[in-house]
């Protein structure tokens, strides 16, 4: 192998600050892709827990990840080359998660990884990734507020989920909100924006409680709920947490009809794990159901179906999951084989397009989130959603929505450019300069590093 200017300067720089986890320092870790070329097979990694307290939705990223692999590989793979999967079970724990990222890229030397589903296992492993160059893509609804040259993110951001889900239940249900999820970033970081969007609609925040991740006792919280007497529970609680609090929310005699349930989380396997009759009349809001009639969804499912089983569901994580897998195939299809990070990160993967089962999907070029589309499910007796709202197309994903409030805001103070005082008035300029001013920070390669600190 040939190594190039650049790869002796990365190596030399990623050496200075001392040796790898295993003993190996950047130079050699740089996938080695002009050897890796004349593999058979081009290896990638899928990162997943299949056991642990969140095993019950990790699973299914899992079993939608392999599922894509497979349909790819009956085709011919990428290129005549066949994608060989590797797995690693971090077992729910944070900690796994970084041990297991470091063998899959140092040892194992895979182009990519499809992983994680919580957000602090993400940030556990986005410096390790950063650090040795690698690329993960990452398939659940997050937060936002967050970015990296490293990482592509194919979930759903706010803007994506909740930005017509709490209106509208302010709408449909009602102002008073009883706020709880589980001990954690991404709940904590979602009620921020929850509470950010009843404030703007003139909703109200009646109560906000975490739980311990795990946590299967919630008989004081619910007996909290019937004291706050508030319209809407809103959920954030996540893994086999949903399926005790729905249970027992129900055996304490409230049902849909009392105080319905909303949520960013909950999809169909946790509504298999629970039974319909826990779920029923709740509301979900989400980019995907298994109950869309469109024919790539039908081929979607009944392929799902075949290959675990009948009784098992799909849901939004997995098929987020499902087309990553051919996002990363395409983007190696693209490069010619090539699976060069640097040339995977600014070539690749930005821009990819795929005709997923919840209509068309995008990678945008500029922030690595993808364009995707919101809808809002309530659960029926059959474990399935009936869609009630959903956007006429798909949605530009903004991970900076807080921070473009927050200039806005700051500029409106009396700090605009060119300016000493600005009004009210000037609320939609000022919307668009942020704007632009963000775009232009992204554009630049702001985002080398995780953005949120940039700003």
């Amino acid at each position: 192998m040939e190594l190039t200017r650049r790869d002796v300067l990365k190596g030399t720089l990623a050496a200075s600050a001392g040796a790898a986890t295993f003993g190996v320092p950047h130079i050699f870790v740089r996938r080695l892709t002009q050897a890796n070329a004349q593999d058979k097979t081009i290896k990638v990694g899928i990162l997943h827990s299949l056991s642990g307290t969140i095993a019950i939705i990790e699973r299914s990223l899992h079993n939608a990840e392999l599922l894509a692999i497979d349909e790819i590989n009956a085709k011919g793979g990428i290129l005549g080359k066949k994608i060989e999967p590797i797995v690693e079970d971090p077992k729910s724990e944070v900690r796994f998660f970084k041990e297991k990222a470091e063998k899959l890229i140092l040892k194992d030397k895979v182009a990519a990884v499809l992983g994680c589903y919580t957000s602090a296992s993400r940030q556990s492993v986005l410096p390790v990734f950063e650090k040795y160059n690698s690329v993960l893509l990452y398939p659940t609804l997050y937060e936002a507020q967050e970015c990296s040259y490293n990482c592509f993110y194919t979930g759903a951001v706010p803007n994506q989920q909740l930005s017509d889900f709490v209106p509208w239940l302010i709408k449909k249900v009602g102002p008073k909100f009883y706020l709880i999820g589980s001990n954690y970033i991404y709940p904590k970081e979602t009620n921020r924006e929850v509470k950010a969007y009843l404030a703007k609609y003139g909703g109200e925040t009646v109560a906000e409680e975490y739980a311990p991740l795990g946590s299967t006792e919630f008989s004081t919280t619910i007996n909290k709920i019937r004291s706050a007497k508030p319209n809407v529970v809103f959920s954030d609680l996540v893994g086999d947490s949903i399926v005790a609090f729905y249970k027992q929310y129900r055996q304490f005699g409230i049902t849909s009809k009392d105080i319905p349930i909303g949520t960013p989380i909950t999809t169909e396997e946790e509504i298999r794990a629970m039974g319909p009759e826990n779920a029923i009349g709740h509301y979900t809001s989400f980019n995907y159901f298994q109950s869309l009639k469109n024919p790539v969804n039908e081929r979607f499912v009944k392929a799902f179906k075949a290959k675990y089983g009948q009784d098992k569901v799909t849901n939004a994580v997995m098929e987020a999951a499902y087309f990553q897998t051919y996002f990363l195939a395409q983007a190696i299809e693209k490069l010619k084989g090539n699976t060069d990070p640097d040339g995977l990160i600014q070539e690749g993967l930005p821009g990819q397009q795929f005709q997923a089962p919840q209509g068309k999907v995008k990678i945008d070029p500029v922030n690595h989130h993808t364009w995707l589309w919101a809808r809002i499910g309530r659960a029926n007796g059959d474990g399935q959603f009936d869609v009630v709202d959903e956007s006429k197309d798909w949605i530009r994903p903004d991970p900076w929505t807080r921070v473009r409030i927050a200039i806005s805001q700051r500029f409106r103070r009396g700090r605009s450019p060119g300016r000493s005082t600005s009004s009210e008035a000037d609320g939609p300029r000022l919307w668009r300069w942020a704007s632009a001013h963000l775009h232009q920070r992204e554009a630049k390669g702001g985002w080398l590093r995780r953005c949120s600190r940039s700003f």
